[in-house]
């Protein structure tokens, strides 16, 4: 399995450089800083399953084909919506998240297909594994983390792109 998730980062600081932020470098630094510490989170994206109830895993599934269809859409306001508040503050307006999403998650953006497979813990949350084929015909594995909101409903804390070995396709 070949690691991209640096992607994700880089796609924040970039998303953070561009937009119309006046503390840019503090985000870039933020990025960067995540950025050493993605290879050893990606090395568990290869876990096993985990156990949850089925109502948390219908959950996490309706939250991200309902990002994908607001993608779809481009509604930026909706897709943003689907993100954590910590995520949602690292990019401040659903422009500058679209503007990340267009420029480096192209697969997620306009998927050709998408795979639902197995939630793994990553860093001790879960994360939904997808295969999504990109408008290049190529498919990858996205690994989105998890979180459970106070009330009980899920958001989804980041995406990462990782590509696929011949077997995992």
């Amino acid at each position: 399995m070949r690691h991209t998730a640096w992607m994700f980062l880089l796609g924040i600081a970039i998303a953070v450089a561009a937009g119309p932020l006046g503390h840019a470098a503090p985000m870039i630094h933020m990025a960067a800083a995540k950025a050493t510490m993605a290879a050893p989170q990606l090395a568990q994206a290869n876990g096993e399953p985990i156990q949850m109830p089925d109502v948390d895993r219908t959950a996490i599934r309706n939250v991200i084909e309902q990002q994908l269809q607001a993608f779809l859409r481009d509604d930026g306001t909706a897709a943003f919506s689907y993100a954590t508040p910590s995520i949602q503050g690292i990019f401040q307006t659903p422009d500058n998240f679209m503007a990340m999403v267009r420029g480096g998650y192209g697969p997620v953006y306009r998927p050709q297909a998408v795979t639902f497979k197995d939630i793994i813990s990553l860093n001790g949350a879960p994360a939904q594994r997808v295969i999504v084929v990109g408008p290049d015909g190529v498919p990858v594995m996205a690994v989105y983390p998890m979180q459970q909101m106070p009330d009980g409903h899920w958001l989804i804390n980041g995406c990462f792109l990782l590509g696929l070995a011949g077997s995992d396709a």
